[in-house]
């Protein structure tokens, strides 16, 4: 029987990869240990909690003590463990650095401690910074642009140097932007989602010309676990689905598709320091055996209809810490951009 962490378990990804686990995997122990900041959801784990095979604790990975009492008994962490929304990250640098790479360093620590087989990192294509054309390959060199993706550019770098000095046997996936069911309205897609379905501001930044590859989050959760089993110990993997996308075209299409006005569209000033493109060759993690299920248009429909079925889920998230963190965020840049449009 296979014993799993997960930490950061009942945020977005991490959430969507125990109910991957648990449904598709037999024969398994699942344990999630998240520390439930404001991107840690407990709804994320309703229909798992109590099954049997599954456990939760609350708590922080950098808390050595508590990583005693849970790493002697398990065969594999998944570390979903992180700050990762990169304006926060502009306004809140500090947090980011604490977790993603003390964190993420006292994590790896204790793995070696207590000779956990096998070290699963979770990362992003972000790390790599911006690149023009062509697409990104895992031997690139890392260029991070945001205090966000400089922490997790930090913790990749642990990963690596734990396994080249101290043997121990992890492995890395980068993944492209993930879009899907629960995640934080915080994030792009599902906040002009739920933009769109109030009548509110959809903000784009700069142009809205930017670049993003987009992969459905499922289809990521199995990227991630085949790479956990099969993937070159000591060596990072790509993930990404090849479905480019402009920001302004995503945001007129949720607006179709929620029926909105497209007099919603809001062009603000741009992000400090903000990526044109990201954009990754997965094609080390194809010859494992991975590719895309879900299309772009196909998981773009389905994510917009589980917001529009599950405002219980998110209209509380909206309605509390985050309205302050939105306000202090957006209201100059709002503003400033609805005085220009009055006056067109």
């Amino acid at each position: 029987m296979r014993r799993i962490l997960v930490t950061g378990g009942a945020g977005f990804i991490g959430s969507n990869f125990v109910r991957f686990l648990l449904r598709e995997r037999e024969g398994i122990r699942v344990t999630v240990l998240d520390k439930l900041t404001y991107a840690g959801n407990l709804e994320n784990l309703r229909g798992v909690r109590g099954r049997r095979g599954f456990r939760f604790v609350h708590g922080d990975i950098c808390n050595a003590r508590l990583l005693d009492g849970i790493l002697p008994k398990i065969d594999i962490i998944y570390n979903f463990a992180a700050e990762t929304h990169v304006d926060r990250s502009i306004l809140e640098a500090g947090t980011f650095v604490r977790t993603d790479v003390l964190g993420t360093y006292t994590l790896l620590q204790h793995a070696l401690k207590h000779g956990v087989p096998r070290f699963v990192q979770i990362s992003t294509d972000e790390v790599y910074g911006s690149i023009a054309r062509g697409s990104f390959r895992e031997r690139d060199p890392i260029e991070p642009n945001s205090p966000y993706s400089a922490s997790k550019s930090g913790a990749d770098l642990l990963v690596r140097a734990f396994h080249r000095t101290y043997e121990l046997p992890a492995v890395i996936t980068r993944s492209s932007n993930n879009y899907g069911p629960y995640q934080h309205p915080e994030k792009f897609i599902p906040l002009f989602i739920t933009n769109a379905i109030e009548g509110r501001h959809l903000p784009i930044y700069g142009d809205g010309r930017n670049v993003r590859d987009w992969i459905y989050v499922e289809d990521n959760c199995r990227a991630i676990e085949l790479v956990g089993r099969k993937g070159k110990t000591g060596e990072a993997y790509n993930i990404g689905a090849g479905e480019e996308r402009r920001n302004i075209d995503i945001a007129r299409r949720i607006l179709e598709l929620t029926g909105a006005d497209e007099r919603l569209l809001l062009f603000v000033s741009d992000r400090p320091g903000h990526d044109w493109r990201y954009s990754l060759d997965a094609a080390k993690v194809g010859a494992l055996g991975w590719k895309r299920r879900v299309g772009f248009d196909d998981g773009l429909e389905r994510t917009v209809r589980w917001y529009e079925a599950n405002e219980r889920w998110w209209r509380p998230i909206k309605d509390g810490q985050f309205k302050r963190y939105y306000a202090r965020l957006n209201r100059a840049r709002i503003t400033e951009a609805s005085g220009r449009k009055e006056k067109r």
